[in-house]
Order: structure tokens, then sequence, then C-alpha cells
């Protein structure tokens, strides 16, 4: 598998890639990560049925790497939308190389999105949050139910630094008769990236193209300089307004976005990845470098 579809630290990192540009812990990253490992062997414990929702972003690359570190018997399962990047769909056969597992993936209903797409066409979903909810619904809801069938316990790669709303992010909480764990919790962004450096965890190479955080395409976009870790989420190819924006992660909060396609639609059709101007990822490269430019 080359470089270009999975990025994985071999030596020095490129000048101007998210390891380079992040790769920097916390004073007391050891210990966030020792307590990391305890947390997720103490509850594994006590929940013998735990699952890992992955979104394939480096936290959730992160987890994955934890789980094996841990020792724990938790399988792994990704929500296959039908409108991933190429480059996010190719980390599932690179989970399964490197820990010798099998990814479970769970898809929408494809009749329930073929009729999605006939009752509301090609562009409701930059039309209204309804609509976007209804997407969302049919497109990720629906198949993590599956997913999450089962299971008495579920791993997310949520941390606290994120947003303002996930301030209060605990490291396991109950929530619909299943614990809720959250081994990265108190984790920075350049823990999480000091990490990757470390155990030369695999990860999506559009974070090396300011993608902070990728989700379906066309409701992800990479960040210019200046703008908030969370404009990516939601940009999608319109950049509709904020308050219509997709600008969650189901596998993490239990809700998200979706645009449809045009015609019949197919559930594994990969979107071309959306970048900013050459300018822009200039400016990107220049701020971050200099440690204004940081997600």
């Amino acid at each position: 598998m080359s470089d270009s579809t999975v990025s994985a630290l071999r030596g020095a990192p490129a000048a101007g890639s998210a390891l380079a540009l992040y790769d920097h812990p916390s004073p007391d990253f050891a210990a966030k990560l020792t307590r990391s490992i305890r947390l997720l062997r103490a509850l594994a414990a006590q929940h013998p049925r735990l699952i890992q929702g992955s979104s394939l972003g480096v936290e959730d690359m992160v987890v994955t790497e934890l789980i094996q570190q841990a020792g724990v018997p938790v399988s792994v399962f990704v929500l296959d939308t039908g409108k991933l990047h190429a480059e996010t769909l190719a980390l599932v056969p690179a989970i399964e190389q490197r820990y010798g597992i099998s990814v479970q993936v769970f898809r929408p209903v494809q009749e329930q999105v073929v009729q999605f797409v006939r009752d509301h066409g090609e562009d409701a979903m930059y039309d209204s949050v309804a609509l976007r909810k209804a997407c969302c619904a049919v497109r990720k809801l629906e198949p993590l139910q599956r997913a999450l069938s089962g299971a008495n316990g579920w791993i997310t790669g949520l941390r606290r630094e994120q947003s303002n709303a996930r301030a209060e992010v605990p490291d396991f909480v109950e929530e619909d008769g299943r614990v809720k764990i959250n081994p990265l919790a108190d984790w920075t962004w350049g823990d999480v990236w000091h990490f990757v450096a470390q155990h030369q965890v695999p990860y999506n190479p559009l974070h090396d193209a300011f993608f902070p955080s990728i989700g379906c395409a066309p409701c992800t976009r990479a960040i210019s300089v200046g703008e908030d870790f969370r404009a990516g989420p939601g940009g999608g190819r319109t950049n509709p307004p904020k308050s219509a924006a997709c600008t969650s992660n189901p596998l993490r909060h239990k809700r998200s976005t979706h645009e449809r396609p045009h015609r019949t639609p197919s559930a594994v059709t990969p979107h071309p990845v959306q970048r900013p101007p050459r300018r822009a990822r200039r400016r990107n490269h220049l701020c971050a470098a200099r440690g204004r430019g940081r997600f």
C-alpha cells in the first residue's frame, strides 16, 4: 500500500507533514498514557463485550493501537456511509494487516439511501438542518445501532480539548445501558501526534493536507490559516452556514450529516480530496511552522 494512500512514520517525518508540525507532547504525556492503558484494562475486565467505533481519524487510530497495547479483547467497527474519502477507506485493510484482526464494516440499508435521494433530491443536505439530520439517520445512525447491538460498552476517541462542548468529557460514562469509554479524554492534539510518531501508527494522509477532522467527503474540507479547528467538518463543497453544517461524528456524538447522491447512489463511492488553494496551503505551512497554525 503506497504512502499516498496511508501515511505512517518511516524515519524522519516529512517537513510540513502533520507529524512534523504537531508532535508536541504534554509534559505529563507518559502519565496520561499509563492512565489510558489502565482505564482500558480495568473497564474491559468489567465489560467483556466491548467494541471500538472507529471513524478512522487520527484519534481513533491511536485508540486502536492503545487497545492492542493494553491487550484487551476489543473488536473494531467502522461505519462506511458510502461517502468516505478513498484515503479513509484505505485504512481498513491497513488496520487488519497491522493487527491481524478483522474490522467490521457497517453500511446503510441501500434501499433507504435510494429512497431518501428520490424523495429529497441531490442537494437537500445543504438546504436545512432537518434534512441533514435525516440523511445522517439513514447513513450513520441506523448502521450505528446495528454495530452496537450486543455490546455492553464502546470505546471512542473523544478528547476534552476538541471543543468547548466537550470540556466535560469523562473518562467513562454509562449511556443507554452501555459504558462509553474515552481513553484519550485528557490528551492534547500534540499528545496524539506524539503517540503516532512513537509507535508508527498509520494515519489518514488527509491530515497532512490540513484536514483536522475527517468524515464524509461532501461535508469535510481542509481548513485555511486563521480558521477554527472545527471549521473543517461541515465545510463541504459549498461551505454551508454554520447552523446547517454537519459538525459531529456519530461514532462520537451519535449525530452527523451527509449529502445525498444525484443519481441512484452507490453505498461505497469514495469522493475526491478537496484541498485549499495552493497559496492558502503555503500560508498554513508557514504559520504552523511558527507555532501559530496549530489546529
